[in-house]
């Protein structure tokens, strides 16, 4: 089944790498057009360069800091001047804080929160109402498997993305009556930069491949999941084929969340 997104205009948070590359460049190469925001410029050119190679729509970078209520408003804004509206929010912006819970300070539980869910907040509210008054809307929001089992040592993210479960059942509900669908997917291990950081940081000898081999032997596939498997589920969830889907958390991690 062949998947397009012509004629929309999408907007991706923690767009320069990984995940939200990924999904920049499956949603552009089916089409839309696509607005995506990090905080480092260097890094979302070098995202514009490689997405426009394949890219049947139009690609722009946004610097922009999104924990912030003044930076949604520039990125939303930006995305608005470039193609006219937003059809397609995903908030996929966020890191992986996490730590032993009498540790974790107040500093580190705002700065969470205010990445991971206040960020979704702000930029929902900005998009909700155009896409109502279109009849036509997609969020996406990129929790994690913490958001259902949560385990010990994983707050705050664990909290943080629990909460964005249920924003996204909320705003599903407020939604579907205009046609406005959101859903969220949750991460489980995926090679992304952030597995790449965790392996520099590690001192190992072996090279990132060797990591990533034995990273995967633990799980339930014997592998890690791949950003362009998890960014064609967002593609098919953000198209007209995802139509009656909303209001679901659906785990992308190989059957290794023990909730489904």
């Amino acid at each position: 089944m062949e998947i397009l997104l012509d004629g929309r205009s999408a907007l991706i948070t923690g767009g320069s790498q990984g995940l939200g590359r990924a999904m920049a460049k499956e949603f552009c190469d089916s089409g839309a057009n696509v607005a995506i925001v990090a905080r480092k410029q260097d890094a979302l050119d070098a995202a514009v360069a490689e997405i426009s190679k394949t890219g049947r729509g139009k690609v722009i970078a946004v610097a922009a800091d999104v924990s912030t209520a003044e930076g949604c408003k520039q990125a939303f804004a930006a995305a608005v001047k470039a193609f006219g509206q937003v059809d397609i929010l995903v908030n996929n912006a966020g890191t992986s804080t996490r730590g032993p819970f009498e540790q974790v300070t107040d500093e580190a539980w705002q700065a969470d929160l205010d990445l991971k869910l206040f960020a979704a907040i702000r930029l929902s509210r900005l998009a909700f109402p155009g896409m109502k008054e279109r009849r036509f809307g997609r969020i996406i929001n990129t929790l994690n498997n913490g958001a259902k089992a949560p385990q010990a040592e994983g707050a705050p993210t664990a909290v943080s993305r629990a909460a964005g479960m249920s924003l996204t059942k909320i705003l599903s509900k407020e939604g579907a009556a205009h046609n406005v669908l959101v859903n969220g997917l949750l991460v489980g291990k995926i090679r992304s930069n952030q597995w790449e950081a965790r392996h520099e940081a590690s001192g190992s000898n072996e090279n990132v491949e060797a990591y990533y081999e034995d990273a995967g032997k633990e799980l339930p596939m014997g592998r890690l999941g791949l950003a362009e498997e998890f960014a064609a589920l967002a593609c098919f969830l953000a198209s007209d084929a995802g139509g009656y889907i909303s209001g679901t958390a659906i785990n992308v991690d190989g059957a290794l969340c023990p909730v489904v």
